[in-house]
């Protein structure tokens, strides 16, 4: 089992690498539309569609390491008022119940997807197919979901291979 995590601690390195990648021409995009824009009046036509592709794949790419790591932002108001045990199952029920209820949200964009392809949806100046896209999220969000439900199962048999959400 212990192989088994590190195995998916190793992987999770290839969507942060997606995500770094994505943010980075992020930036160079908007710098590069920012210089042309104030110095010969040029402006990159189709820097609003990439910026928005590019934020999906920022975020969707991060999610499911984020999820694995219980990295979201916290509110502990009531964190004082679980014993260390009781903490260990509300969080197993929250790792569950959310990855439950992202599948929801997965299966609806794979509909969009699948809408968008069968319509022939493409973006606006660069003619990129909208269903790469929602497929990307899609998957992305299932995989969020997976690694949910997994880890609420670690927690509940075996809380030894889960790092704590301070590493």
């Amino acid at each position: 089992m212990n192989r088994l995590v590190r195995f998916a601690r190793w992987t999770a390195h290839a969507p942060v690498l997606l995500a770094v990648a994505a943010l980075f021409l992020m930036m160079a995009l908007t710098f590069f539309d920012v210089v042309l824009r104030s110095t010969v009046n040029t402006p990159i036509e189709a820097a609003t569609e990439l910026t928005r592709i590019l934020m999906a794949v920022t975020v969707f790419s991060a999610l499911p390491v984020v999820s694995g790591r219980a990295g979201h932002i916290s509110v502990d108001i009531l964190d004082r008022a679980f014993s260390r045990a009781a903490a260990r199952w509300r969080d197993v029920a929250i790792n569950l119940l959310t990855g439950a209820m992202l599948w929801w949200p997965a299966e609806r964009v794979t509909v969009l997807a699948e809408r968008a392809r069968s319509y022939g949806d493409v973006t606006e100046y660069l003619g990129i197919p909208q269903f790469y896209i929602a497929w990307f999220i899609a998957a992305f969000t299932f995989a969020t979901a997976v690694v949910l439900i997994l880890r609420g199962a670690l927690l509940a048999f075996a809380p030894d291979l889960v790092r704590p959400a301070d590493d």
